[in-house]
């Protein structure tokens, strides 16, 4: 990579309170009017290209004097709409919603905001460091709480660790050991507590009334908005030259909020450009309705983004400032792990990867060639046990490997046939399993060198009446059978999964001392 990183400030490990006030002035300015110079940066909301979409209000009023202070939204009273995160889907790097190796390799000079670099290994501890700062002193003796099952919990607790106050710290009871213990190592009070984040926040929130703490909410207050925007202020110090666009991960919406609230008002003609996982779209889906929308459930791999709504003021600020919104997939997520491993020897979770994924889809989508974008590597608190599953990923997300299903006849010969098929491919993985006396199935990667040869290799399958169906895209096949032993460890008993068009009993095989999983093709 050409082109250099952007750290944190060098000294103390957090952001100096000056840089808090400085952008506390600017973001709450009095005269501030978005409107006058951002209009022109607003368009359109937008998703799959032959959807008829309207446009999102950007009319004038009182509330945009200031675009951190408390306004009413056009939001549904609760409970919020809920929506499935598939009714919101387009191809990966096209722009959906309104608002020295990767740069060869891109063609334009990709520049890493390195968050994962912070002492808690993310940006979370801006926001909280932020809010707690500003609390009267009476207040912050009383002490804080907040509920968090990973990167704000440990946020809160340095923060609280440096002011010098008691913190509180409620998790669900599902929460990796090592995630808690940090926590603790922190000088903070962990309570597990629930079996869901829902959980743990009710229980915060309670007892935040009963002992007079102050709840320090994960991303929806003006405080910790500002704090994530002075990731904003430091891209714009820091960089030199034009730049295009920086890509932000966002979950609940209070980076890219913080961050764009900063940018547009001091250089509003870069776009400012939100990734989301495909199946955790509750920012796009909310800029493509006009309002928050809940979604009806969220997918889990980038946990760090993983919420089902967004915050009410993150979303006000997103809706008249943000560019749009970029959705990946988490075969991209995986690659972008693997990209920054390769380029810097640093592995980071996967909501840390998101928006360098995002950055690389919307590049190649547009073509975009020669610009400055920056890409924020939001943090590294990687669980270990889901390294396996990202080196598997890796090479699907960089189309460098592809998955495929061949059912073929459990005759003799047939499987010699096969081979011959696959001719010059070359396969990386291979599973065969036949408790049918008539069919049996091969479960395989092959090396994607082109989508022509694997086309070819696939017409010459189905030519000599051997189904072969192509499951890259199947998050399904790739979770389960890909690990059947997990799969049925975890529900125990046979389980019927849709392949495609292929249906397989899943079962576990009693007669192995591995308890290896067998499967039988039923259609």
């Amino acid at each position: 990579m050409e082109a250099l990183r952007l750290q944190p400030p060098q000294g103390p490990p957090l952001v100096l309170p000056s840089c808090y006030r400085l952008a506390s002035q600017i973001l709450t300015r009095p005269h501030y009017n978005p409107n006058k110079s951002i209009k022109p940066f607003i368009n359109a909301t937008l998703s799959k290209p032959t959807a008829e979409i309207p446009p999102l209000s950007t009319s004038s009023s009182s509330s945009h004097d200031n675009p951190l202070r408390s306004s009413t939204l056009s939001s549904p009273p609760y409970p919020a709409k809920k929506v499935s995160a598939n009714s919101l889907q387009y191809p990966s790097g096209y722009l959906g919603a309104l608002a020295p190796k990767l740069s060869e390799r891109l063609g334009v000079n990709m520049w890493l905001k390195r968050e994962d670099l912070q002492p808690v290994f993310s940006f979370k501890v801006r926001g909280a460091y932020n809010m707690m700062a500003k609390l009267p002193k009476e207040q912050l003796q009383r002490g804080v709480i907040c509920s968090s099952a990973g990167n704000h919990a440990q946020g809160v607790a340095l923060a609280a660790k440096r002011l010098g106050c008691d913190a509180v710290i409620a998790m669900p009871v599902t929460t990796p050991e090592i995630k808690w213990q940090s926590v603790e190592r922190l000088g903070a009070t962990v309570v597990l507590v629930g079996d869901s984040y829902d959980e743990a926040q009710t229980y915060a929130k309670k007892r935040a009334k009963e002992e007079d703490r102050t709840f320090i909410p994960p991303f929806d207050h003006p405080d910790v908005i500002m704090g994530q925007g002075t990731v904003g202020m430091e891209i714009v110090r820091q960089m030199q030259g034009p730049l295009h666009a920086i890509f932000v991960p966002v979950g609940g919406g209070g980076l890219i909020a913080g961050i764009a609230a900063y940018v547009k008002r001091v250089n509003p003609e870069v776009k400012i450009i939100g990734v989301e996982p495909s199946d955790a779209n509750a920012m796009a889906l909310s800029l493509h309705h006009g309002q928050r929308v809940m979604l009806d459930q969220v997918g889990g791999f980038a946990d760090g983004v993983a919420v089902k709504e967004v915050g009410e003021e993150t979303f006000r600020l997103c809706k008249e400032l943000v560019d749009g919104v970029v959705l990946v997939s988490r075969d991209a997520i995986c690659a972008s792990i693997k990209d920054m491993f390769e380029e810097k020897r640093s592995i980071l979770e996967p909501a840390g990867a998101l928006a360098l994924a995002g950055a690389e889809a919307y590049c190649k989508y547009y073509g975009v060639k020669g610009a400055n974008v920056v890409a924020i590597t939001s943090g590294a608190n990687m669980n270990f046990d889901k390294l396996r599953v990202v080196a598997e990923l890796a090479n699907v997300g960089r189309q460098q490997e592809a998955l495929l299903a061949t059912v073929m006849p459990e005759v003799p010969g047939s499987f010699k046939h096969f081979c011959e098929l696959v001719g010059p491919m070359n396969i990386s993985e291979f599973k065969y399993r036949s408790n049918s006396e008539k069919d049996a199935v091969v479960l395989y990667s092959v090396g994607l060198h082109t989508a022509f040869e694997l086309e070819a290799m696939k017409k010459r399958m189905e030519s000599s009446q051997l189904r072969t169906y192509n499951l890259t895209a199947s998050d399904l096949v790739k979770d389960h059978l890909r690990y059947l032993t997990l799969y049925n460890r975890l529900n125990g008993g046979p389980k019927t999964i849709k392949m495609g068009h292929i249906k397989v009993v899943v079962r576990l095989n009693q007669d192995s001392p591995d308890h290896f999983i067998a499967y039988e093709v039923v259609s």
